[in-house]
């Protein structure tokens, strides 16, 4: 058997001080616990975020009427999270990370492409979440009068790095526990806002708003799905997979769709109230997503916001610095988890710093980066999900670690799938004013069909559904042989749990 190029399943991993050591190593049997319904708690913290709010802005900002933005959010949020809990059955059948999982239909060395991916995604998620936290609280300070500048900022990126860089490091078992007071305090103080809030809600002038046609609403629907599920498919299994095998996949769609979206849903309409009811308010959330949504609120309650903002906010990022290291350490990278979390946080406090004090917007560079890195994201969540369903068996322990055991070293289709579907996807695929200027190439293909076709369907991002399609119908379509195959060899994860093997992961 060749020397694995990543950690191989080991035997059951201590903690360090409380640590987990574990890393993208298959979890033991020993380890495994738990049940589908605990999979409510880390995605309802991670999704309870008050930026929920804003979103109504953005939706809002495609030019199309409340009733439109309602339908297009609830679709987009539920169906996005739903592709994260189909993606989640893999956790529990492979007890590995998901960028561990995805190996079986890259290859274990092929894999290395969507990992980068993946890890530049999450990374670009924690910083977006941390800059937000950190302007959050400089605009809470301005309005109590008490100097949100520069060394307010400062303060507040470091209170926000160390809860999430050491939630990161320490891991699992504190993420669990962090993301269910999160929930409560999150949840309570979010109710407490919208009742306050609502005398500032306008529903004549929110009902004026004229429907726009199929391409609006197309952009949008994809905004939501990228800014929501699509941006966590890559890390959907990285909870479930410390589940026991015994754990019914319907439990863990169900708990892990209805965890994620149950708040966005709320909260995305209740933004859209807001936002339909004030322009300046609407204008204000481009700037500051966060921040602007003080503007409404008594002065008693600015500080409690404070705190619910922040904590939503840190919620997710905790989530996405625990999944970008296990991202790094599915890449290559040979160093220990925590150590891959912590480089994680060094790289997003660089982010956070540029966003929070010298950026002058907030939303067009966000806007920008999500449907670029959308387009490949939800090729490989294409291919991910089509993947899944083809199998019929738990995936083999120590092939997903082996180059040349049943999945192979690189698998040329899934890798030509994410490349077809990226190169198109980007094709179709247009940025809003204030994109960098570096990012101008994108929408080639629909600049063929002139200048009248381009600007009709330019913000309609269908790149982003034609690569989840391309990757989803071509891995269905041509992989169902190859995925027999594999699972016709015989499969003894029991006796792969107990033995190590190859080199050990440091």
């Amino acid at each position: 058997m060749a020397t694995p190029t990543t950690a191989p399943p080991v035997a059951e991993t201590p903690a360090r001080v409380g640590i987990e050591l574990n890393g993208i190593n298959t979890i033991t049997e020993g380890e495994r616990k738990g049940k589908a319904s605990s999979l409510f708690w880390p995605w309802f913290a991670a999704n309870v975020s008050v930026l929920g709010l804003s979103y109504g802005s953005f939706v809002l900002g495609f030019g199309i009427s409340f009733w439109q933005a309602t339908v297009v959010s609830i679709i987009g949020v539920v169906i996005s999270f739903f592709l994260c809990g189909v993606i989640a059955i893999a956790g529990k059948r492979g007890s590995a990370p998901t960028m561990v999982l995805s190996r079986a239909a890259f290859g274990v060395n092929g894999n290395k492409v969507p990992a980068v991916i993946s890890w530049i995604l999450t990374v670009g998620w924690e910083t977006a979440l941390t800059a937000l936290a950190v302007l959050a609280t400089s605009t809470v300070f301005d309005r109590l009068g008490w100097n949100g500048g520069v060394a307010t900022k400062i303060v507040a990126l470091i209170i926000v790095v160390v809860l999430v860089i050491g939630a990161g490091v320490i891991g699992f078992d504190l993420i669990m526990k962090l993301q269910v007071w999160i929930t409560v305090i999150t949840g309570v103080l979010t109710i407490v806002y919208i009742v306050l809030a609502l005398p500032h809600i306008d529903l004549t002038t929110v009902a004026a708003a004229p429907a726009e046609g199929a391409q609006a609403l197309i952009g949008a629907f994809v905004f939501v799905m990228t800014g929501f599920g699509l941006g966590w498919v890559n890390a959907a299994a990285d909870y479930s997979r410390y589940l026991p095998r015994k754990t019914g996949s319907g439990g863990v769609i169900g708990w892990t769709t209805f965890g994620a979206a149950v708040a966005p849903v709320i909260l995305v309409i209740f933004g859209l109230l807001l936002a339909g009811s004030s322009t300046k308010l609407s204008t204000a959330i481009g700037a500051d997503p966060i921040g602007a949504l003080t503007s409404i609120l008594p002065i008693w309650f600015l500080v409690p916001f404070a705190v619910v903002a922040i904590l939503g906010l840190v919620g997710g990022a905790v989530l996405d610095i625990y999944s970008s290291g296990l991202a790094l350490l599915s890449a290559g990278i040979r160093i220990p988890r925590p150590v891959a979390a912590g480089i994680d946080g060094v790289v997003m406090i660089i982010g956070a710093i540029y966003v929070a004090f010298f950026a002058s917007s907030f939303i067009a560079p966000f806007e920008a980066f999500l449907v670029t890195l959308g387009v490949p994201v939800a090729a490989w969540a294409g291919i991910m999900i089509a993947d899944i369903l083809l199998r019929r068996k738990d995936y083999s322990e120590r092939d997903l670690y082996d180059p040349k055991g049943r999945y192979g070293n690189v698998r040329p289709l899934a890798i030509i799938l994410i490349v077809l579907g990226t190169a198109l996807g980007w094709g179709l695929v247009t940025n809003a004013y204030g994109t960098p200027d570096w990012l101008n190439w994108q929408g080639y293909i629909l600049s063929l069909g002139g200048k009248k076709f381009h600007d009709t369907w330019a913000f309609a991002n269908l790149g982003v559904l034609v690569s989840l399609l391309i990757g989803f119908l071509g891995t269905l379509i041509f992989s169902a042989r190859a995925v027999r195959r594999q699972e016709a060899l015989p499969t003894d994860n029991a006796a792969a749990a107990e033995q190590p093997v190859g080199v050990p992961q440091p």
